[in-house]
C-alpha cells in the first residue's frame, strides 16, 4: 500500500484546504514532518487514518471532535487520501459528523457522516461505494488490515509507541488479541468450560435421577401396600441393591394383584350382560303393549271418519261427469257473446253511414262504393298538376325579389367606382415623397452604431482613469513596504555579523581547537552584544521582505494592467470627450427614428394603394357577373309564368265544389271507408248469429244424453281441477291409512297373543341392571389401576436400571473433558498456567522478538536483544506473554522498565517494526510502501540518533516512503525533504511542503 495524496478542510488545527503530495517524497524516501509543538504536525496523520477507517487515534470516542475549531458555520469539512493497493489506485473522501447552519429557518442541523470511494479506471474516477457502511466494507477487503493493525504497521502513533514493549501480560495480550484476531481460540476456551460444566451437572443429575426414580416407586409400593412382610417400611433400604432387590419382590406381588382382579372384572362383567339382557326384553314387551294401544285408538279415529269421506266420493263422482258436458256448455255461451257484440258493431256503422248524410238501403251499398272509388282516381290525379302549381308560384315570387337585389347592386357598384380612379392618383403623390425618405435609413443606423461604440469607449475611460489611479497609488505603497523591508533585513545583518564574533566565542570549549585559528587556547574571547540577532529574528525578516515584494509586483501588474485598460478605451473613444459624444449620439437616434417613420408610411401607403387597385378589378367583375344573372333571372320569370297557368286550369278543374283538390280526396276517402265498414258489419252480424244457433243445438242434445235433467243441474255439478284434486286426495288418503292400521294392529295381536293386557312394570329390572353395572365398574376400576400401578412400577425400575448403568460411562467422560478444559484454561495441570490463547499468542510474539532484534541488535552496537519469557506471573496475572531485555554487557536478563529513556525508544521502535513485519505476514503479505513514525527522537543522544537514523533509512530499500514525526534539530539537518506545519497569527495552521529546506 502506497499513499499518494493527502487533503484536509476544516479538519483539526486546518481551516483552509491543505493538501499534501506524497509522491514528490518518493525521490528521498524518507521525509520529515516539522513544525512547532501544537501546530498540527499528528493531526496530518490522524486525517489519513480518519479518512480510512473512519476514526482517528488520538479521538477515540470523539468522532465530533475532529472538525476544527477555526471553521465558521458554513465551512465544510472533509478529508481525502489517494493512495495504491495491488496495482489499483483509489480515491477515498470522508467528512465527519458535525453541525451547520439550517438552509431553512434559524438553528442549526446534524451533518451525517458520509463517505465516498473512488477508482481511478483510464484516467477517470468511478464510483465504488457512497455510504459509510460500504466504503468501510470495501476498504477491509483492498487495506486487508484493521484499524488496529493499520496503527501497529503503517501508522505508528504518538503515545503509543511503546505502549507494546512496557505493557503488562495482560494488556500486552489485549493488544496482540486485537491485531492477530485470536478470540476464537478464547471461545474455544470458553466452549470447553461449559462442556466441563454441563458434564458436570449431567453426572450428579444422573446420580440425583437413579435415587428419584427409586424413591417414586417405593413410595407407589406404599400407596398400594404391596411391600407385604418387609421390616421397617417407613425407611428405604441402606443400598441401593437392596432397594433395587425390595422394588423386584414388590413387582410380583403387584403383577399377582393384577391377575386377580382381572378374574373379578371378567365374572361382574358377565352378570352385568345377564341383567342388561332381562331389562331389554321387559322393555320390548312394554313397547309392544304401547304401539297396540295407540293402534286401536287410531282404528276407531278413521272409521269414524267413514260417513264425510262417502259423501266426498259421491260429490266428485258428479263433477267427473259433468266435466264432459263442460266444452259444450261455455262454447255455447261463448257464440251467443261473440253474436251480440256482431250485432252491436253493425247498428254502429248503420249510425254512422246515415250521418254522413247517405241512405239506409243496404242492397245499394255497392254501387255507391264503385262510384266513390271512382271520384278518388280522377281527384288523384289532379293532386299532383295541385302541388306544381304552389312549386311554381313560390318559385317566381323568390325570382322576382333575385332580379330586384341584382338592379339594386348593379346601381351601389357604379356609384362606388366613380372616385377610386383620383384617390390612386393622389396616393401615388404621397408615396413617391415617404420613398425619398426612408432611402437614408441604413446610413443613419450606421452612424448611430459609432456613435455609441464611441461613447461607451468613453465612458470606459473616464472609469478606468480613477482605477489607473489607485493602481499606482497601491503600487507606490508597495514599493515604499519593499524598500523598508529590505532595509530591515540589512540591518538585522549587519548586526549578526557585529556579533558573530561573540557568537564564535560562545561556542569555545577549553583544550579544544578554534574553528578560526585553530588554537586550543582562548585568553580573551569576545564578548556578545545586549541584543543578538537570533535565526528566527532573520528568518521572520526575510518572509516579511518576501511577503513585501510579493504584493510590490502585484501592485505593479496591477497598475501596469490599469494603464493598458485606460489607453485602450481612449483610443477606441477618437479623442472626444463623453458631453460631445452624447449629443452626437442623440442627434444620431433622431435621425434613425425620422427615418423609420418614413419608412413605415411608406409601407402602409403602398399597402393602401394595392388594396384601392384591388378593390377596381373586383368591382368590374362583380358588375358584370351581375348583369349576366339579371338576364337570366328575367328569361327563367317569363318560363315559369307560363307553366304556372297551365297548372292553374287543371286544378280549378279537378275540385270541383271543394277549396282544393286534397279536400275533395279526404271526402271521398273517408264516405268510402263508412260503406265498406257497414257492409263488412252487416255480413259478420249474419254469420255469428248463425253460429251461436248451432252451438245451443248440440249442447241440448249432449244433456239430452246424459243423467242431468237440464242445463243449470250440469252446470251446478261442475267442479274446478283443485277442487277435484282435493276431493280426489282425501278419499284416498282415507282409505290407505284405514287398510294400513287394519294390518299393524292384527299384526301386533298376533305378537302378543298370551300377554296380559295390563302393562309390564320394568322398575324391578332396571334395579338390578344398576346394581350389576355398579359392581362390574368398580371391578373394571380397579383391574385397571392394578394394570397401570404394575406398568409404572416396571417403568421406574427399568429407567432406573439404566441410568445406574449409565454413571460409569458419564464419570470416565467427564473426567476426560475436566482434565482438558483446565489445561486450556490454564489450571492445573498446566504448570506454565498458560491459556490456549497465550500459547497461541506467545509463538507469534517469539516471530516478533526475532525480527525486531534483527534492528535492535545494531541500533544499539550489539549490546541488547528482546527475549521472549514464559515464565509464570504473580497474583494469578496472564502468563506466556513477557517480555524482558538481555544485556550483553551483564550477560543478565532484565526488565524493560528498566532502560533509559533513549534505551526505551530503540528498543521501542525495533519492537514495533518487528510487529509490523509479522502483522503485515499474517494479513496476507500486504505490501508497505508507505510507513510513518510519530513519536519524539529529542530523548537519544548524537550517536545513538544517528543509529536509529541508519535503521529508518534501510526501511526506505524497495521503493518505501518514510515519513517522521520530529522537531529536534539534528533530523532537521539531515532530511532535507520536510513538510513544514506553521501555526498562523489568526490561529489556524497551514501546510507548506518543501523537497529541499536550508536552515
Amino acid at each position: 500500500m502506497r499513499l499518494h495524496r493527502l487533503e484536509l478542510e476544516g479538519f483539526g488545527p486546518f481551516r483552509e484546504r491543505q493538501v499534501v503530495d506524497f509522491d514528490a517524497f518518493a525521490a528521498d524516501g524518507i521525509f520529515l514532518i516539522a513544525g512547532r509543538t501544537g501546530a498540527g504536525k499528528s493531526s496530518v496523520l490522524d486525517g489519513v487514518c480518519f479518512a480510512l477507517y473512519g476514526g482517528a487515534p488520538r479521538y477515540d470516542g470523539v468522532e465530533k471532535r475532529l472538525r476544527s475549531d477555526h471553521c465558521a458555520p458554513d465551512d465544510p469539512t472533509n478529508v481525502m487520501v489517494e493512495f495504491s493497493a495491488a496495482g489499483t489506485r483509489w480515491r477515498v473522501n470522508r467528512s465527519p459528523e458535525y453541525e451547520r447552519p439550517k438552509h431553512r429557518g434559524p438553528g442549526l442541523t446534524a451533518e451525517p457522516h458520509r463517505a465516498q470511494l473512488d477508482e481511478l479506471v483510464d484516467g477517470a474516477w468511478i464510483g465504488r461505494a457512497a455510504r459509510p457502511v460500504d466504503v468501510a466494507r470495501e476498504l477491509d477487503e483492498i487495506l486487508g488490515l484493521n484499524q488496529q493493525q493499520f496503527l501497529q504497521v503503517i501508522l505508528l502513533a504518538q503515545g503509543r509507541f511503546a505502549e507494546f514493549l512496557l505493557a503488562k501480560n495482560d494488556d500486552r495480550q489485549r493488544l496482540l488479541r486485537k491485531l492477530f484476531g485470536t478470540r476464537t481460540y478464547e471461545d474455544y476456551q470458553s466452549a470447553l468450560e461449559q462442556r466441563r460444566k454441563d458434564s458436570e451437572r449431567a453426572l450428579a443429575s444422573a446420580e440425583d435421577g437413579v435415587l428419584l426414580l427409586l424413591g417414586e416407586a417405593e413410595r407407589l409400593i406404599e400407596a398400594d401396600a404391596l411391600a407385604g412382610d418387609e421390616p421397617d417400611t417407613d425407611s428405604p433400604p441402606a443400598s441401593v441393591s437392596a432397594r433395587f432387590a425390595a422394588g423386584e419382590r414388590a413387582a410380583h406381588r403387584a403383577a399377582y394383584r393384577a391377575d386377580t382382579l382381572v378374574r373379578d372384572r371378567d365374572a361382574a362383567d358377565a352378570a352385568h350382560a345377564a341383567a342388561e339382557g332381562a331389562h331389554l326384553a321387559a322393555k320390548a314387551l312394554r313397547e309392544k303393549q304401547e304401539h297396540r294401544a295407540r293402534s286401536r285408538a287410531a282404528l276407531a279415529s278413521l272409521e269414524a271418519q267413514s260417513p264425510s269421506v262417502a259423501q266426498d266420493r259421491e260429490t266428485f263422482d258428479r263433477a267427473s261427469a259433468a266435466e264432459a258436458l263442460r266444452a259444450p256448455i261455455e262454447s255455447t255461451a261463448h257464440a251467443a257473446a261473440v253474436a251480440s257484440a256482431a250485432a252491436v258493431i253493425e247498428d254502429a256503422a248503420l249510425t254512422a253511414w246515415v250521418a254522413a248524410g247517405e241512405g239506409s238501403d243496404a242492397a245499394a251499398l255497392g254501387i255507391r262504393i264503385d262510384e266513390l272509388t271512382g271520384d278518388l282516381a280522377v281527384a288523384t290525379a289532379a293532386i299532383a298538376a295541385e302541388r306544381e302549381l304552389t312549386g311554381l308560384e313560390k318559385t317566381i315570387a323568390a325570382t322576382r325579389d333575385r332580379i330586384d337585389e341584382f338592379e339594386q347592386l348593379l346601381a351601389r357598384l357604379a356609384a362606388a367606382r366613380v372616385g377610386l380612379p383620383e384617390q390612386v392618383a393622389h396616393l401615388d403623390d404621397e408615396l413617391r415623397e415617404h420613398t425619398a425618405a426612408a432611402g437614408a435609413l441604413p446610413s443613419a443606423q450606421t452612424q448611430l452604431g459609432a456613435v455609441g461604440a464611441r461613447l461607451a469607449a468613453a465612458r470606459d475611460a473616464e472609469r478606468l482613469a480613477a482605477a489607473q489611479r489607485d493602481a499606482e497609488s497601491a503600487q507606490a505603497t508597495a514599493l515604499v513596504a519593499l524598500e523598508q523591508a529590505a532595509a530591515a533585513v540589512t540591518a538585522l545583518l549587519r548586526r549578526r555579523l557585529a556579533d558573530h564574533a561573540g557568537e564564535l566565542a560562545a561556542a569555545l570549549v577549553d583544550g579544544e581547537a578554534c574553528a578560526v585559528c585553530g588554537s586550543v587556547e582562548h585568553p580573551d574571547p569576545a564578548a556578545r552584544t545586549q541584543d543578538p540577532v537570533t535565526d528566527d529574528d532573520l528568518a521572520a525578516a526575510e518572509r516579511n521582505m518576501r511577503q513585501a515584494a510579493e504584493r510590490e509586483r502585484a501592485a505593479s501588474d496591477g497598475a501596469r494592467t490599469a494603464r493598458a485598460a485606460y489607453a485602450d478605451a481612449a483610443a477606441r473613444a477618437g479623442g472626444d470627450g463623453v458631453a460631445a459624444l452624447e449629443a452626437a449620439h442623440a442627434a444620431a437616434e433622431n435621425a434613425v427614428a425620422a427615418a423609420q417613420e418614413a419608412a413605415a408610411a411608406r409601407d402602409r401607403l403602398t399597402t393602401r394603394r394595392q388594396q384601392l387597385v384591388e378593390a377596381a378589378a373586383a368591382a368590374e367583375a362583380e358588375h358584370d357577373a351581375l348583369a349576366v344573372e339579371l338576364a337570366s333571372a328575367r328569361q327563367s320569370l317569363a318560363g315559369l309564368d307560363a307553366q304556372a297557368a297551365a297548372a292553374r286550369s287543371a286544378v280549378d278543374a279537378a275540385r270541383g265544389d271543394f277549396a282544393t283538390v286534397a279536400a275533395r280526396i279526404e271526402d271521398a276517402t273517408q264516405r268510402r271507408r263508412l260503406a265498406q265498414a257497414l257492409c263488412d258489419a252487416h255480413a259478420d252480424a249474419a254469420a255469428r248469429a248463425a253460429a251461436a244457433q248451432d252451438a245451443a243445438a248440440d249442447r241440448d242434445a249432449r244433456i239430452a244424453a246424459s243423467d242431468f235433467a237440464d242445463v243449470a243441474e250440469a252446470t251446478g255439478a261442475l267442479r274446478d281441477a283443485a277442487a277435484r284434486v282435493a276431493l280426489d286426495r282425501r278419499i284416498r288418503e282415507h282409505d290407505a291409512a284405514l287398510r294400513a292400521e287394519r294390518d299393524r294392529l292384527r299384526e301386533l295381536e298376533l305378537d302378543l297373543a298370551g300377554a296380559p293386557e295390563e302393562l309390564v312394570e320394568l322398575s324391578a329390572t332396571a334395579t338390578e341392571l344398576a346394581d350389576a353395572r355398579e359392581r362390574w365398574s368398580s371391578s373394571v376400576d380397579a383391574a385397571a389401576h392394578a394394570a397401570q400401578t404394575l406398568e409404572r412400577l416396571n417403568d421406574l425400575f427399568a429407567r432406573a436400571t439404566r441410568a445406574h448403568a449409565e454413571i460409569s460411562g458419564l464419570a470416565a467422560d467427564h473426567e476426560v473433558i475436566a482434565r482438558l478444559a483446565n489445561t486450556v484454561a490454564g489450571k492445573a495441570p498446566n504448570t506454565h498456567r498458560m491459556t490456549l490463547e497465550s500459547f497461541v499468542l506467545a509463538a507469534e510474539l517469539e516471530e516478533i522478538v526475532e525480527a525486531a532484534n534483527l534492528r535492535l541488535e545494531e541500533m544499539s552496537s550489539g549490546r541488547y536483544r528482546l527475549q521472549h519469557t514464559d515464565a509464570r506471573a504473580a497474583r494469578g496475572a496472564a502468563s506466556g506473554l513477557g517480555l524482558q531485555i538481555m544485556d550483553a554487557h551483564t550477560g543478565q536478563a532484565r526488565p524493560a522498565q528498566s532502560l533509559s529513556g533513549g534505551e526505551t525508544f530503540l528498543a521501542s521502535l525495533a519492537l514495533a517494526l518487528g510487529l509490523a513485519e509479522v502483522v503485515t505476514a499474517l494479513a496476507g503479505g500486504v505490501k508497505l510502501d508507505t510507513l510513518f513514525i510519530d513519536e519524539g527522537f529529542g530523548s537519544l543522544d548524537e550517536d545513538t540518533l544517528d543509529l536509529a537514523m541508519r535503521t529508518l533509512d534501510e526501511l526506505r530499500q524497495g521503493g518505501r516512503t518514510v515519513g517522521l514525526i520530529s522537531h529536534v534539530a539534528a533530523m532537521k539537518e539531515q532530511l532535507p525533504a520536510q513538510l513544514l506545519v506553521e501555526a498562523t497569527p489568526q490561529g489556524p495552521s497551514i501546510i507548506r511542503q518543501d523537497i529541499a529546506v536550508r536552515f
